[in-house]
């Protein structure tokens, strides 16, 4: 599923490529916590996160958006490097419990590097290679890996919660999930079809579609759920109103607005300038806030993200 040449480059970047499909890379907070004591917005605003134990993979590498702010790298980005994102070409799925065993695993390679610096605590680190949260997030849309409720569970098992970040565009899968997410987070890139469709770059027609499907399924699923805008200056950092009238449609536990960071592949598709300050971050929010009315209730400026709550 994987060609060598995109195994090679991931694992230059600190990939680990897992059986046919998946991968896990050490989250730069869980380094942070290690080193420096700093953590991520996570472990502040969701308990029991705690970054150094935070397991950051994907069950799918691919993805059916090319979405212009993504740092990973798209089939086509380079010359001669070509693959099949979408539909997934896997004809037999690795199983879930062998995926998260194995990213377990390489993770702790990962970070085997960790036990010797003069900086991190023994016991601090002893406990990160184990891990007790799981995130779906690294790369690719986690929902077309068709065991996830399974995953869900398996992760449960092994001790972790999950968080589940989608581009919402499978709105069926998520209907048919027994095993929710300890969070789930659904990724919004526009207020409209127009912004959407000039992000996100889907490659299905139906995207914009699928998307709002999803947000009216979600009062429904019995976990909390986040919506979050990735802002991007001169983008999709406008009307707030048309944001709003998503969000009111979702009735999410949170709202993140949540800066683009110009960093990874989407330098080359994107000018600098497309990364907001947190002043810009801030004010969106505040009207953000203002139309729906959440509220403000914390901010992280090292991530560039403002949380608003119901």
């Amino acid at each position: 599923m994987i060609p060598k040449k995109l195994k090679e480059i991931l694992e230059k970047q600190q990939y680990r490529v897992i059986g046919k499909h998946s991968a896990v890379k050490v989250c730069y907070w869980t380094k942070q916590s290690l080193k420096a004591n700093r953590v991520c917005y996570k472990e502040l605003w969701h308990h029991p996160v705690e970054s150094h134990r935070c397991m950051q993979m994907t069950p799918y590498i691919g993805c059916n958006f090319h979405c212009v702010h993504c740092w990973r790298l798209h089939s086509n980005d380079r010359p001669g490097l070509t693959w099949q994102e979408f539909p997934p070409p896997v004809k037999k799925w690795d199983e879930p419990g062998f995926i998260i065993d194995e990213c377990i695993e390489q993770r702790k390679i990962l970070l085997s590097g960790f036990g010797g610096h003069e900086k991190v605590d023994k016991k601090k680190f002893e406990e990160a290679l184990k891990p007790t949260m799981m995130t779906a997030s690294l790369t690719g849309e986690p929902l077309f890996y068709p065991y996830m409720s399974e995953m869900v569970e398996e992760a449960k098992k092994r001790g972790m919660v999950m968080f589940i970040v989608t581009n919402g565009s499978l709105p069926e899968v998520l209907e048919k999930m027994d095993n929710l997410p300890f969070r789930l987070y659904v990724s919004i890139y526009g207020p409209d079809k127009r912004t959407f469709i000039k992000v996100a770059r889907p490659m299905i027609k139906d995207a914009w579609e699928k998307v709002n499907e999803t947000l009216k399924l979600l009062p429904s699923l019995d976990t909390k759920k986040v919506f979050r805008i990735l802002a991007i200056k001169g983008l999709n950092m406008r009307n707030p109103k048309g944001y709003a009238s998503l969000i009111k449609k979702s009735e999410p536990d949170f709202v993140e607005v949540k800066s683009y960071e110009w960093v990874g592949e989407s330098q080359k598709r994107l000018p600098k300038e497309a990364m907001p300050f947190m002043e810009d971050v801030r004010d969106f929010a505040k009207k953000i806030a203002d139309e729906t009315g959440y509220e403000i209730k914390d901010e992280f400026e090292p991530s560039g993200v403002v949380l608003l709550e119901s």
